[in-house]
Formats: C-alpha cells, sequence, structure tokens
C-alpha cells in the first residue's frame, strides 16, 4: 500500500511539472529545496482556491472583513507572540545516514504504526467473525490491542510531557524506548536531541547589527492581531466579528519534504474569529462544522476527511484539533482550528503598552476578547486537490486515434485552471474563424482555452491532463446551424447545443456562487 502511494505522489508530481502546475524553484541552477513555483495552470488553480475560500469567508459572512498585512512586522511582535523564545521544533540526527528528522514527528510515526497494528487486528477479526462481529467489545477485551494501546497511551503521555517541559532529554529517551530505526540507515544511532528555532531572520537598514535585526513573518496571524483595534473601529464591528487574511509565511523548517506539503515559503488562509470570553468553546464547535462543510462540498470524498484533537496544545490554545486530509502520503493535516483564548491580544497589550480591549456597550464593560482561529494551508489544499483528481482510466477506443489510456484530473470545475476549451475541428473552411468568434462570446464570463492544432483526439487528451471541464467543438454543421458540440470531462458525453446556449448551460457548473450556495 505504501509503494502503491509513494508511486501516486510521484506521478502527481511529474504530472503538476509536465502539464505546468507547479516547476521546482530556479530550476536552471538545480533547484533550491523546499521551495516551488506554480506554473500557468497552476496559479489559476491556486487563485480559484484563494477566491472559494475568501468569499465564503469575507461573502457570506457579514461580521467577517479582510486584510492584508505587510510581511515584516517589527521585531518585538515575535517576542510577544512567543515565537522568538518557543517557536522551536525538537531536532535529532541519525549518526550514520547524516539525515536529519524532527524528533516528535519520530515519535508521532512510530505511534501510528502501532495504531495501524490495530486496525490489522481489528480488520482480521471481522473477517473471522463476518455478521457477529462486535467491534467495540473486540477493541475493549483482546489481548493484543490493548497491549497496543497501553504502549499508545503511554508514548502520548511521556510526548506530551516531554514537550510541554521542553525536555530534550526525555524526548531522547523516548525515541530509544520505542526502538525507532532510521528510515533511510534502519540504525538505531542517534544524536541527542536539541531545539532549533524555525524563523527567518533578516536585518533592516543599512547596518546589520541586532538592533536591526527582524523576522519574515512564521504565520499571517499576528499581522491581524497587531490590527485589532484598528480594524474593530474603522469597520464599526461588534463582537462576534472575523478578520481574515491570505498571504506568504516562511519557516526554516528541518526537514521539508512530501512535495508542497511541507516548504519553507508557504502560503496561508487565516481567519482569527474574536468572540466573548466565555463563548469561545461553542464557537469552536460551529466553526468546525463550517470549515469541514466547506471541504467536503468539493467533492473530493467526504471518508478522505476527518478531525484529529491535538493531544499537545499549543502555549496559547485551550482546545485544538486538525481537520485531516487521506494525502497519498495517508491523513495529514489540512487546516487548524484552534481556540486561542485572549493569550495573543493580552501578551500584545503587555509588550506595547497599548490597550487592546472591545468595550461592549450592552454589558457596558470593556475586556479582551478571546479568538477562535481557522488556518488552512492553501499549498496544502492544492496538493488535496492535485492528487485526488489525478486518475488513470482505460477508455473504450473512442475519440479518434487517442489510444484506449488517458489521465485526467477531475478538478472540481468552479476551482478548474480553465473552464471551457473552445477547439476548431480542422483548421481550415472557416473552422478557426468561427470558433474564434466562440471564443471571443464566452472569454468575458469564463477563463477559455483555444487550441487548434492536433487531431481533435490529442487535443481532448491534453484537455483532460489539465482538468478543463468542457470542451466545445466547431465543426461544419456549425456553420450551418450555429451548434457545437459540448463534451464533458468526467464522463466524456457529448451533446449538440446552440451557441447562444452554451453560457447559460456551463454558468452554473463552473461557477464558485453555486459551490458556495451548497455550503450555506
Amino acid at each position: 500500500m505504501a509503494n502503491d502511494s509513494e508511486n501516486l505522489l510521484k506521478k502527481v508530481i511529474a504530472h503538476a511539472k509536465e502539464y505546468g502546475f507547479i516547476f521546482p524553484s530556479s530550476e536552471i541552477y538545480d533547484g533550491l529545496s523546499a521551495v516551488y513555483d506554480y506554473g500557468q495552470n497552476g496559479v489559476e488553480l491556486k487563485n480559484n482556491i484563494k477566491e472559494y475560500w475568501w468569499k465564503f469567508m469575507t461573502q457570506m459572512h457579514d461580521n467577517i472583513v479582510g486584510i492584508d498585512a505587510a510581511i515584516f512586522m517589527h521585531p518585538t511582535t515575535w517576542k510577544a507572540s512567543g515565537h522568538v523564545d518557543a517557536f522551536n521544533d525538537p531536532m535529532v540526527d541519525n549518526k550514520d545516514s547524516k539525515k536529519r528528522y524532527r524528533a516528535d514527528v519520530l515519535v508521532e510515526d512510530a505511534i501510528g504504526k502501532m495504531e495501524e497494528k490495530i486496525e490489522k487486528e481489528i480488520d482480521k477479526a471481522a473477517k473471522r467473525f463476518g455478521d457477529a462481529f462486535n467491534k467495540e467489545q473486540f477493541v475493549q477485551t483482546n489481548a493484543r490491542v490493548l497491549e497496543y494501546q497501553k504502549k499508545i497511551d503511554e508514548a502520548n503521555a511521556r510526548l506530551k510531557e516531554a514537550m510541554n517541559k521542553n525536555d530534550m532529554a526525555a524526548m531522547k529517551q523516548l525515541i530509544v524506548d520505542l526502538e525507532i530505526n532510521d528510515p533511510i540507515s534502519g540504525t538505531k544511532n542517534w544524536t541527542d536531541v536539541r531545539q532549533f528555532n524555525l524563523m527567518f531572520s533578516t536585518e533592516m537598514g543599512s547596518v546589520a547589527d541586532d538592533a536591526n535585526k527582524i523576522y519574515l513573518r512564521p504565520e499571517t496571524a499576528q499581522g491581524i492581531f497587531v490590527n485589532f483595534l484598528n480594524v474593530q473601529k474603522t469597520g464599526r464591528m461588534k463582537i462576534p466579528f472575523g478578520i481574515a487574511q491570505i498571504g506568504k509565511a516562511f519557516r526554516n523548517e528541518i526537514v521539508a519534504r512530501q512535495f508542497i506539503f511541507r516548504m519553507r515559503e508557504f502560503e496561508q488562509m487565516e481567519m482569527q474569529f474574536f468572540v466573548k470570553p466565555g463563548t469561545e468553546m461553542e464557537w469552536y464547535e460551529k466553526w468546525k462544522q463550517k470549515r469541514m462543510k466547506w471541504h467536503q462540498t468539493l467533492g473530493l470524498g467526504e471518508n478522505n476527511y476527518r478531525f484529529h484533537d491535538h493531544l499537545n496544545l499549543a502555549h496559547y490554545a485551550n482546545a485544538a484539533c486538525d481537520i485531516q486530509f487521506n494525502f497519498p502520503m495517508g491523513f495529514k493535516e489540512l487546516e487548524g482550528i484552534h481556540s486561542r483564548t485572549d493569550f495573543d491580544l493580552k501578551s500584545h497589550e503587555k509588550f506595547s503598552g497599548k490597550k487592546l480591549q472591545y468595550f461592549d456597550s450592552e454589558s457596558n464593560q470593556s475586556y479582551v476578547p478571546f479568538v477562535v482561529e481557522t488556518s488552512v494551508g492553501l499549498d496544502r489544499m492544492f496538493l488535496s486537490v492535485l492528487a485526488t483528481s489525478y486518475k488513470e482510466e482505460k477508455i473504450a477506443g473512442a475519440e479518434g486515434e487517442a489510444g484506449s489510456e488517458r489521465v485526467v484530473l477531475s478538478i472540481p470545475p468552479a476551482l478548474a485552471p480553465y473552464k471551457i476549451a473552445v477547439l476548431p475541428l480542422v483548421k481550415k473552411d472557416g473552422l478557426s474563424e468561427k470558433a474564434e468568434e466562440v471564443m471571443n462570446l464566452l472569454k468575458h464570463d469564463f477563463r477559455c482555452y483555444y487550441e487548434d492544432k492536433d487531431t481533435i483526439g490529442r487535443r481532448y487528451r491534453r484537455m483532460d491532463a489539465i482538468g478543463t471541464p468542457y470542451c466545445i467543438t466547431i465543426d461544419h454543421q456549425t456553420l450551418q446551424d450555429n451548434s457545437v458540440t459540448i463534451r464533458e470531462r468526467d464522463t466524456m458525453r457529448q451533446e449538440r447545443i446552440s451557441i447562444t446556449a452554451v453560457r447559460e448551460k456551463i454558468q452554473k457548473l463552473v461557477s464558485i456562487t453555486e459551490l458556495l450556495k451548497k455550503v450555506s
């Protein structure tokens, strides 16, 4: 199964490059580790994902507004947020492979393998007992499952304690006790675990010294917190209200791998929702459900999503969970939902000396609001769409000489880079001119792709490969009755339709607005 997943990821990476979705950054200079550029089709898909998120947040909620804060911020910002002192990952090296790892991830992967063993025991028992199988009873009584679960609980408790106490020696001992092997060398020859700060630093101004040291932001949230009062007052916002932002963030990851899943330069879509103290858990649950519905409405498969509660809470949180997605490398974090309490605003109050409070006219009192955060990795969102959409299909010898196989990206139509391909059957007999006429008719409403080279079958294949949901073919009959053939990507079904009816037919099928209606 692991090999199948690895093969799928390799195929997605190769396809993304071949068809203009993602390129290795500065490739002519042999690239830069864990940095990628979005190509001509990738940037369109990425922008469509942004639009779907942005409109959901700011258009569908009249109490959420957006900002775009600067990447550079006063360095005290990161002292107040805890990033200067506490934004560290525990790092460990294998002496034989010379590879570097996050110690907590090694432990979590080992726990994940034990959880897989439990699932295998359950599957075996289910096959053995058939309809009479009682999963709950089996999990509570089977000796092997109970033993695995005991080890899992112990490992989780020790990991949580080591992380909370910043105890790197305990982390190393946990790696030793769990008998974790290096995946490359296969040995257990580990260095001591040490802390590694993830922020990139640089200097501002002409003199390079500590006084001018600033950081590339490791998250977009702090730009929202320092602007809390500016937005609240100028927007006359009443609690509860939210501030949304899409922007770049930078982390000097110890291990940046798995394509665009973990990068050093990435993009976040974050919303901070300010609420009255004491109501935060109610809003936390509401936003969990809202965000899950937003994801599942895309139609990538409801079973590909699940909630995962955090065992190890960040210093600012009183509740936290992830929406995990079934990526080619298994279930991993796609979006984080956190109840951040009043930590951020109170900390910025302390360090800035400025009051960051909300005056509640109904209760006639001022207070520091609590915050519920939703934070999606845009690049991870992109990968979830691309990987799930990638399909290799055998087809009955249809559509000319194109062969019996095709690679198709069944991207949700509202997110697809191009909505329509306009294809003249041949380049002669006035068909190209008629096709350009159709293109000019549609391009104000849709992102359209025009192509007249190669056989129609090969052009269909290329459009399938970049995820274009509809192809319109202009043929000799078009010149007679002003009708065209519309071909649907996923089913390859074709129908004849008047040119004047094309816009109305396709509008609803590719509309982000229609997608948003389903969410609400």
